[in-house]
């Protein structure tokens, strides 16, 4: 495809259990942003099962038009969605195409741009339009010591965001007009792989993507026994329980739960780091939380460097200690 065959941006928005993903809608933001200064709009893709409420979602975060591929066979993630995708670039043309940088995004983004032969980025946390009308991503790189500026050359460009790092816009309570939907029936083309069966545990059900709350506990909660206690606050918060890499190799906890860059990347409002040193590895997945605060008996942990209130002690007293004030606090 040539430049100038190809305009707008596309952004592809995951769904779970007929909701869009934070990530998908907050690619909107930027999305909008250099589309308006390129003179082009914004279409939401959604590839699934079920996505009337989540195309609305689209509409309202700012979507102009929204391609959907809704069909039972596409309910659970396979290459059935890169195959479709495929398809819808090569027949919308578009200029850009962002996805997010989740489980799903990271495997279909280089799918695609591997048989369309095009030219992909990956973990982006910055994006502007440069002086020559090209997208600029900027991507985190070496275990996120340095920043990367990067430009694609090749049209359609992909690339893959990392979640948290755009904020949502503030949805618009916005009719959903006929003419803005696209409903499409893609083929699959020669599939390979046939999912007979999908067996989900309770725990892969976290959504940490999406929570608020999050209280993280790491290597210096010294045990599973201990570790009970971040649950308990993020109980009491109404938040979700996150973890380093070494309480989930311990088993303290399930790798659902996990953060950083081999887990999960998140942005909540409220991050409570317990016990955890602040390593490269994981302050890369939660470095974008609005608030954190961080409790470590080692007063020249690397966590209280980018921690918005550190708390030097044993987390064995100030965890309870915490727990019994917010418990007075709701009573």
């Amino acid at each position: 495809m040539s430049l100038t065959d190809c305009k707008g941006i596309m952004v592809v928005i995951e769904t779970a259990d007929g909701a869009a993903k934070s990530v998908g809608l907050e690619m909107l933001t930027p999305a909008k942003e250099i589309a308006s200064a390129k003179g082009t709009d914004v279409t939401a893709v959604m590839i699934g099962e079920g996505l009337e409420d989540a195309a609305k979602q689209a509409a309202s975060y700012g979507a102009d038009k929204i391609i959907t591929v809704d069909n039972n066979d596409l309910k659970a993630y396979s290459e059935k969605h890169a195959a479709v995708l495929k398809e819808l670039i090569e027949k919308y043309k578009p200029e850009t195409v962002l996805i997010g940088a989740t489980q799903n995004g990271k495997d279909i983004a280089p799918i695609v741009a591997g048989k369309l032969g095009l030219g992909c980025v990956t973990d982006v946390v910055s994006m502007k339009l440069g002086d020559d009308g090209k997208i600029v991503f900027t991507c985190p790189m070496y275990s996120g010591n340095i920043l990367s500026d990067n430009v694609i050359d090749t049209v359609p460009q992909i690339a893959t965001v990392r979640g948290g790092s755009f904020k949502k816009g503030e949805p618009k309570d916005v009719e959903l007009p006929e003419e803005v939907v696209i409903a499409e029936s893609m083929p699959y083309g020669d599939i390979k792989t046939t999912i007979k069966e999908t067996v989900k545990e309770i725990s892969e059900a976290v959504n940490l993507e999406d929570a608020q709350v999050i209280v993280s506990g790491g290597r210096g909660m010294g045990s599973a026994e201990n570790f009970k206690l971040v649950e308990e606050l993020a109980n009491v918060l109404g938040g979700v329980v996150g973890a380093t890499r070494a309480p989930v190799e311990d088993g303290w906890i399930s790798r659902a739960h996990q953060i950083g860059q081999s887990g999960k990347i998140v942005a909540p409002k409220l991050y409570i780091a317990c016990g955890i040193s602040g390593a490269t590895q994981h302050v890369t997945g939660m470095v974008g939380s609005d608030y954190i605060v961080a409790i470590n008996k080692d007063e020249d942990a690397p966590i209280f460097d980018i921690a918005n209130v550190g708390i030097v002690g044993n987390v064995m007293q100030v965890i309870p200690a915490m727990i019994e004030e917010i418990k007075k606090l709701k009573a």
